[in-house]
């Protein structure tokens, strides 16, 4: 079996990076750049950076700044019909996964045409979308350098899953600078989001060794860090730790892709509208729970990832403890303890069980469930 792996051309790394970004930018010869950002992001003038740094490049740019925190179908045509109107040449996404998404789903129709659902599922497109340079504020989703793009269908209350190697940016830049005075909730959510892509990749059936040593050093990173840089969001070292962390977190789901945390958490996301790092953080050790049914020895390296000493345990004890210290980690940064502090409600499981099954995450997961078993995580996690 053959194994490839997906990641942009250039990933610029480390506080004031940035300013690489932006020369990097000009020397591809861009003429005219869509910014896809949000309201908050554009409001609280961090998008300034760019945009000064861009007038001084003489690359011109407009800014689509109305992404929702779940992007929407409709924020990509919006997206679509501002590139087209300005006639712009490149796309640079500056926000956490939901600019990065939305920028993805206009950079893809640009070039390939047609409705964003047209591609749902696994490299359905033909052509290269026009570039896109991922600017990162967040360390957590990684989509500054995946080839996923999730993409909320309001009317069917579903998140579509665009999982593409033609979405993947040709730049990816994580500059700390740009993470600090994040707000905490944000930060944890965020940093629950990249453990759960490291764990999940790592007991995933598509896991290499390549994939394997990325997400054990991610966990590891996570474990060390997300509590200082949740508590002290100006620890430019914590901040920089967790945008390498998250980084690596994203080359193994990228790569091992992921399992039914994601899938689950993708339905609960377009049914409620709620925060996907949330969602995550909830799901995680009640989905690996289950997994440590087929995955004991596995969850036993992610318990010593966790900092677990785990000498004289076997395996399933491991496993246990390893979850404990999951559960301790999000308890410490303040997640929610179940969903229906979140408000799920019991009524919808049976709906969300049939979508999370559909979702393209559980594919890999190391034990396929059924129906029930689903609905059985949901009832464990309310």
């Amino acid at each position: 079996m053959s194994n490839a792996f997906y990641i942009p051309s250039l990933n610029l790394m480390g506080a004031g990076c940035l300013a690489d970004a932006v020369k990097t930018i000009e020397s591809h010869g861009f003429q005219k750049a869509l910014i896809v950002t949000d309201g908050v992001l554009n409001k609280m003038g961090a998008v300034n950076k760019l945009t000064t740094l861009l007038d001084e490049a003489q690359v011109a740019a407009v800014v689509y700044d109305e992404t929702k925190p779940n992007p929407t179908i409709e924020n990509v045509n919006d997206g679509l019909a501002l590139l087209k109107e300005h006639g712009c040449d490149c796309v640079i996404s500056f926000g956490g996964g939901s600019p990065h998404d939305c920028a993805k789903g206009i950079a893809l129709l640009a070039t390939n045409g047609g409705e964003i659902k047209d591609y749902e599922g696994v490299d359905v497109s033909i052509k290269p979308q026009l570039p896109l340079i991922a600017i990162n504020t967040t360390a957590g989703t990684a989509s500054e350098m995946t080839r996923f793009c999730i993409i909320t269908d309001e009317a069917r209350h579903i998140k579509m899953a665009i999982v593409d190697k033609n979405v993947t940016p040709i730049v990816s830049v994580n500059d700390p600078e740009l993470m600090l005075a994040k707000p905490a909730s944000l930060t944890a959510a965020t940093g629950m989001d990249a453990l759960t892509h490291a764990i999940e990749a790592f007991v995933s059936i598509a896991a290499t060794p390549v994939t394997d040593a990325s997400a054990i050093k991610a966990i590891e990173m996570i474990q060390a860090n997300l509590r200082e840089a949740v508590a002290n969001g100006d620890n430019l070292e914590a901040r920089d730790n967790m945008a390498y962390a998250q980084f690596m977190a994203g080359m193994a789901f990228n790569n091992a892709s992921l399992g039914y945390v994601h899938a689950i958490a993708h339905q609960l996301g377009g049914f409620y509208d709620l925060p996907h790092g949330v969602c995550n953080a909830v799901l995680l050790p009640h989905v690996q729970q289950y997994n440590a049914q087929v995955a004991p020895a596995r969850l036993t390296d992610v318990a010593r990832a966790m900092g677990v000493d785990t000498t004289g345990m076997s395996d399933e004890q491991a496993a246990d403890a390893g979850l404990d210290a999951i559960r301790q980690l999000s308890k410490d940064v303040s997640i929610p303890a179940g969903l229906e502090e979140l408000g799920v409600k019991r009524d919808d499981f049976d709906v969300l069980a049939a979508n999370a099954l559909k979702d393209a995450c559980g594919f890999t997961n190391p034990k396929q469930a059924t129906h029930d078993e689903i609905i059985g995580i949901l009832a464990a996690a309310l």
